[in-house]
């Protein structure tokens, strides 16, 4: 959890040079390409053992960069090694996608369900979240066989319960007093 805290720092850094820049889109191309070296198996291991020299890990890095992302991205990657972070690339770029979903107004929900969603589903709890929040959603489904039914949506601090297992503890709850 440490991990995605200092994710957070990055990208809210990168977002802020991003749009000092105008630069939204081209920053999430190049972080990518980075998250993609930081999740390769060979490409993570290689980036996050402490025996490599980092001058090694640097030239590599220079290798899997195409030559037309700029020298902040590269500079970037440069210091993450530096600083033993590279294995952060992948958080941080899921990190840097919220932030640019939440500039352009968009809030995103976490639901959870106790079955998988259809498509005509998913589209009502849109509409239903978006009447909620006053936003645009963008939904991001998880399944707990758990569940008995209903589901859970989180929206940045807002919880959202609409559970069987929620309903059935608040009728107990009436039935008892």
């Amino acid at each position: 959890m440490a991990g995605r805290g200092v994710a957070k720092r990055y990208a809210q850094a990168v977002f802020d040079i991003a749009t000092e820049e105008q630069a939204h889109e081209q920053w999430l191309g190049d972080l990518s390409t980075l998250a993609s070296a930081a999740s390769d198996p060979l490409g993570g291991e290689f980036f996050s053992a402490p025996n490599i020299p980092q001058a090694s890990k640097r030239q590599m890095l220079d290798t899997l960069l195409p030559g037309e992302i700029r020298q902040e991205v590269r500079n970037l990657g440069y210091m993450l090694i530096e600083r033993r972070r590279f294995e952060i690339l992948p958080d941080m770029l899921e990190v840097y996608r919220d932030l640019m979903l939440d500039a352009q107004g968009i809030a995103i929900a976490e639901v959870t369900t106790a079955v998988e969603l259809t498509a005509e589903e998913r589209e009502q709890v849109k509409s239903q979240l978006k009447s909620i929040v006053g936003k645009d959603i963008e939904l991001r489904t998880h399944v707990d066989p758990a569940m008995i039914g209903g589901l859970v949506a989180r929206i940045g601090d807002q919880l959202i319960d609409a559970s069987v297992t929620t309903q059935l503890r608040h009728l107990r709850s009436s039935l008892t007093v």
